[in-house]
């Protein structure tokens, strides 16, 4: 079916010239000159796409959109503006606007842009929108629509994608999205914590190693890149890699080669790379803690989540989507009222999505009401009561456990990514509590000091951080 666009321009030169230039490229296009004419095409046609100007005879091209929005919320549009300030370039944007073309433009960008609003509305469009349905990814804020804007962007290419964020945010769900939604679908999607993996063994895991590589190498092994061949390797936490295993990293991305550790033949890799970060890159670069050229190779498209903090409009929609997630895992059935709704968009979540989820979480498992309004929220958010030994210990193998089960570490590294993952926030807590003193650190925890130093460096942990603030 070919596809219709409607014009709105009222300099009938500029209109002839982009009418003709979308016309070459088989699309229908439907032109007026108002607000008036816009309105009574979209009431008796369906477009792929709409483009229209600013300055109008009847109106505000912009102002005029809320209209269409909330009539045909689905319809990409495109706004063309011969106003070059950035108080129209602000206000493009906040319409949610596909593109936003200030005059003169280039007419083949026009045109790509087109094609490409026109090709997000098409039927495997469609198709890939009831996919997303099923993803994790709630939330209809301006911040979300600008991740949604880039996820489209990324999805018909094997472009390397950085998702920048806070701890929390849903970093991994994006990664999960790109790969469900991409060419890539029907690949494997395999995830990895670099963090979480102890230096001397994340070649074993990346790359795999062959039988009797190391001590302890009864078997050949296959390491992450190979598992994702033909699919995505989400490397997380990326940022937190020690900087040897950077190098071997870099080198992987650059030839499309692997080699197993004991291994002699380079095999051919054929992956998708999308990587995480809660970290700025930028100043470990320039600290000495992270390549360049590895920044360089991974930052080809950065896609920055937003804290939860600056979506407080999704807050609402995403508790009740955690409400009904709770219910689907067994636990007791609840609603939330709009009181109790109100009450947590004034919270500060600082751990973001993660906090508010496991929250929700909570009070689905103990409350006792079946609907939870404003004061059940307020018992749970003021419930601080110590908690006893025998129950620390139950919760710490609780969420040990289900660690275990979310971060599925490769066979014959259990043990020693368990470890790490236990060793830095436990290091962190003595270096806290010390004031960044390695030696009172280390006589804290009951180590060496250079044992914590080795593993400082290790872990990737800036002891001067902790350090206080004159």
């Amino acid at each position: 079916m070919t596809e219709r666009i409607l014009l709105v321009e009222d300099d009938l030169s500029i209109a002839i010239v982009i009418k003709t230039a979308l016309e070459a490229e088989g699309l229908l296009v439907d032109h007026c000159e108002s607000i008036a004419g816009r309105n009574q095409l979209l009431a008796t046609h369906t477009y792929a796409a709409l483009l229209t100007d600013v300055v109008l005879d009847d109106g505000d091209g912009i102002e005029s959109l809320g209209e269409v929005r909330e009539n045909y919320p689905e319809l990409p549009i495109i706004i063309l503006s011969a106003q070059n300030t950035l108080d129209t370039a602000v206000r493009a944007t906040d319409t949610g606007a596909f593109e936003y073309f200030p005059k003169p433009f280039d007419l083949d960008e026009l045109v790509r842009a087109v094609r490409q609003a026109a090709e997000a509305r098409s039927p495997v469009a469609a198709e890939q929108d009831a996919n997303m349905g099923g993803l994790p990814l709630v939330g209809r804020s301006r911040a979300m629509q600008g991740v949604y804007r880039m996820i489209t962007r990324v999805l018909h290419n094997d472009l390397t994608v950085l998702i920048l964020g806070e701890s929390g945010t849903g970093k991994e769900l994006v990664a999960e999205a790109i790969h469900q939604l991409g060419a890539r679908r029907n690949g494997p999607f395999v995830a990895v914590n670099t963090a979480a993996i102890p230096g001397e063994l994340i070649e074993s895991e990346l790359f795999g190693h062959e039988k009797g590589a190391f001590t302890g190498a009864v078997a050949r092994n296959i390491g992450k890149f190979e598992q994702a061949n033909g699919g995505t390797l989400f490397l997380d936490e990326i940022g937190d890699m020690p900087l040897e295993a950077q190098t071997r990293l870099l080198r992987a991305l650059q030839s499309g080669r692997i080699r197993r550790v004991g291994g002699q033949d380079e095999i051919a890799i054929d992956v998708r790379i999308i990587a995480a970060t809660h970290r700025d890159l930028r100043p470990l670069i320039v600290e000495g803690r992270f390549r360049e050229d590895l920044y360089y190779r991974l930052n080809v498209v950065p896609i920055q989540m937003p804290p939860l903090r600056d979506r407080a409009d999704d807050i609402g929609p995403l508790s009740r989507h955690f409400l009904a997630q709770a219910m689907e895992d067994g636990l007791p059935r609840h609603t939330l009222d709009d009181g109790a709704i109100d009450l947590l968009e004034r919270q500060s979540w600082r751990g973001n999505v993660r906090e508010l989820r496991n929250f929700i979480y909570r009070m689905a498992l103990l409350a006792r009401e079946d609907t939870i309004d404003a004061g059940v929220v307020e018992s749970f958010l003021d419930e601080k009561p110590a908690p006893l030994a025998s129950e620390i210990a139950v919760d710490f193998t609780t969420a040990l456990n289900f660690w275990l089960r979310e971060t599925e570490p490769a066979s014959g590294t259990v043990y020693h990514t368990a470890l790490a993952a236990f060793e830095k926030p436990l290091f962190e807590h003595a270096l806290l509590e010390t004031g960044g003193n390695q030696l009172k650190a280390a006589q804290l925890l009951g180590i060496n000091r250079n044992t914590l130093r080795k593993r400082l460096g290790e872990l990737a942990i800036d002891p001067d951080i902790f350090a206080p603030r004159l």
